[in-house]
């Protein structure tokens, strides 16, 4: 997830709307979703302290909660954005057995299991990310350390039945060089049998240049759906209802759908989320806020998302971010568990999806 807040960028994205992709004429067509395949998912980050934690028991919440998928996200860092050192740390990466075993009890569980490896800034200064990588020595050393990080994960993948795997998260910088990639992509293609996809930030979709490699299009969805600026000074005191995020996300959805025909992919959510706190519809992205815990905010936040995407029939699924976190009433963080969101997204899950082909982009 976008893990540095941009105001000017948000502002800008509510004002006149973000562009996920150039305006042509011609539009292909996207593939139709069946309800079998559509997904239904639940992001799960290996992030325990403990490399062998057993997440047995997170993955059977997720189960009865009613989702298909299950994201399982493993994070190697890097020393900071010039560097290319990209490694499994101690005391934030887990074992490729922990990795091996949680896969197989997803599977284990009725869902579908997929791997996305995500690189992640051990030194992060202002503004400071993933998307804004820039080797200082170089392309060949950090793809060469990439490929170190990501080949072993692929294979665990196939060994376990993984339904997908995901070749890069939200590597804006690195996106323009489509050749790295495709040398990638073609590697991953000799050792992972499935679906392949890359998860682009919500904002820069368009500067993919490979999704023709890939099987799917991969897209975080952290757009802005409120101002708190604006309604401050409109007089508003109270957090968006749920109608009226689910209006705003009209415009975001116009965009997937361009996106989808563009390529003639649907469009996987790759991590959809909001941490249950104030400010979150603002700034969905800001991991960093102290604000203040608003646990119906983050539920209307959800509703709002299904209430949108069950009208939009060029996106084959999605991933709610995330999962790990202790969770409960108290919690400033990302997590459902233990909170009001936790029941939402179980009746989003129930949900008739996919939508349906004559559904259209609801206006």
């Amino acid at each position: 997830m976008r893990l540095v807040a941009l105001v000017v960028v948000a502002t800008a994205a509510l004002a006149t709307g973000v562009t996920l992709a150039a305006q042509h004429d011609a539009t292909l067509p996207v593939p139709s979703v069946s309800a079998a395949s559509f997904v239904r998912g639940v992001a799960l980050g290996l992030f325990a302290t403990d490399p062998e934690w057993n997440y047995g028991p997170l993955v059977d919440e997720i189960q009865s909660r009613g989702a298909t998928d299950v994201l399982v996200v493993v994070n190697a860092y890097q020393s900071d954005r010039f560097a290319s050192d990209i490694e499994l740390r101690p005391g934030r990466s887990p074992s490729q057995a922990t990795v091996t075993r949680t896969l197989e009890q997803v599977r284990a569980a009725g869902m579908r299991a997929a791997l996305m490896p995500v690189v992640r800034l051990q030194t992060r200064g202002p503004h400071g990310w993933r998307g804004v990588i820039a080797p200082a020595d170089g392309l060949d050393g950090w793809f060469a350390s990439y490929q170190r990080f990501v080949l072993p994960l692929s294979d665990i993948a196939e060994r376990a039945g993984a339904e997908r795997f995901v070749v890069g998260s939200e590597l804006s910088s690195l996106e323009p060089y489509e050749g790295r990639w495709r040398a990638l992509i073609l590697e991953l293609r000799g050792r992972f049998s499935r679906t392949l996809t890359y998860s682009a930030n919500w904002d820069h979709a368009d500067g993919v240049k490979f999704w023709d490699a890939l099987d799917e299009v991969g897209l975080t969805a952290y757009f802005p759906l409120s101002n708190e600026q604006a309604r401050a000074m409109a007089g508003e005191r109270e957090a968006p209802s749920a109608s009226t995020l689910a209006d705003a996300w009209q415009n975001p959805r116009s965009q997937i759908n361009a996106l989808a025909q563009r390529v003639g992919k649907p469009v996987l959510i790759t991590e959809i989320g909001y941490a249950s706190r104030a400010g979150a519809a603002d700034q969905p992205w800001d991991d960093a806020s102290n604000a203040q815990v608003d646990l119906r905010l983050q539920q209307r936040l959800y509703r709002s998302f299904c209430d949108a995407f069950e009208q939009t029939p060029s996106v084959s699924g999605f991933y709610v971010w995330n999962w790990f976190g202790f969770g409960g009433p108290r919690d400033q963080g990302y997590t459902p568990r233990g909170k009001p969101a936790a029941s939402e997204l179980a009746a989003c899950f129930a949900r008739p999806w996919p939508a349906s082909a004559t559904a259209g982009d609801r206006t």
